[in-house]
């Protein structure tokens, strides 16, 4: 039955057990939520729910490469940060010219307040790819998670997308935008575009991805760090490079689960473009 249930509203579920048992607290402190509803409802169920508990001083590193994004990015932090993982946020401006770069500097001077915050700044716009390289080789989490400075992806998927690396299924995770879709209809041209790009990655990669594109991509840090010094694509063509030099590690576990997303316009600051499509043609020859 619970395997019928839209995403969304897993989600909803998951979130509504764990807020109701948020303030219980034991004589020595808090207590671990997963711990109080595996007593009530048991492992087994829980696991379903994607509430379980995490190892012992586990970190996930979120490497958020940031250009331009003002008007969202202290939101995108709040949102994080509500997540309530143990999060390491490795923030990357990238020659922001629009106020985030100052913003950012002032987080930094702030440190004690902003312990969960790791702020690299780029003198020169060097794209998406070279940011994400930039923050792969700064994580010290043990996974590591992209995760772009706009609202059209939701932190609170990380935890159903983390579930199969901590209970030892994979080791890179996809959260896929096209997989039992539960959210708003998105533009044609867009949609059919990714998805061309994707099985034609398939096609060249051997795996049987929905949506090579996404944004969430969640990788065992040791793997990430091992292929982020050989990374050379400097635009979006890092998701294409990313996937092939993934899928060419010897023994890799390729898990993927659905995620929620609300695509925004380029009218309201959306930077991918037909160029990229066509040079992610490029990279899948390339790589």
């Amino acid at each position: 039955m619970l395997q019928e249930l839209p995403e969304s509203d897993l989600r909803r579920l998951r979130e509504t057990l764990l807020e109701a048992v948020a303030d219980c607290e034991a004589p020595g402190g808090p207590i671990n939520r997963a711990a109080i509803l595996e007593r009530l409802l048991g492992a087994e169920l829980c696991r379903k729910f994607g509430i379980y508990r995490l190892p012992s001083a586990f970190k996930l590193s979120v490497v958020m490469p940031v250009y331009n994004e003002i008007r969202t990015l202290p939101k995108v932090i709040e949102r994080l940060r509500a997540t309530h993982l143990p999060l390491e946020i490795v923030i990357i401006d990238d020659g922001s010219r629009d106020g985030s770069r100052e913003y950012l500097a002032e987080l930094r001077e702030r440190a004690e307040e902003n312990a969960d915050l790791k702020i690299v700044f780029h003198e020169r716009n060097q794209g998406k790819g070279g940011a994400v390289k930039t923050g792969l080789l700064a994580s010290s989490g043990d996974v590591v998670v992209i995760q772009d400075a706009d609202l059209e992806y939701d932190p609170s998927d990380f935890w159903p997308l983390l579930q199969p690396i901590v209970e030892g299924q994979a080791d890179v995770v996809y959260g896929s935008r096209f997989s039992h879709i539960d959210g708003p209809v998105h533009h044609y041209w867009h949609r059919w575009g990714n998805q061309f790009i994707t099985r034609l990655t398939n096609w060249k990669s051997g795996w049987a991805l929905t949506d090579v594109e996404t944004c969430y991509k969640m990788i065992r840090r040791e793997l990430a760090q091992k292929i982020a010094p050989t990374l050379v694509e400097r635009g979006f063509g890092i998701e294409i490079e990313l996937t092939f030099r993934l899928a060419r590690q010897p023994g890799v576990r390729f898990f993927e689960r659905p995620v929620s997303y609300v695509g925004r316009s380029w009218a309201e600051g959306k930077k991918i473009g037909v160029k990229d499509g066509l040079w992610a043609l490029w990279c899948i020859l390339r790589y």
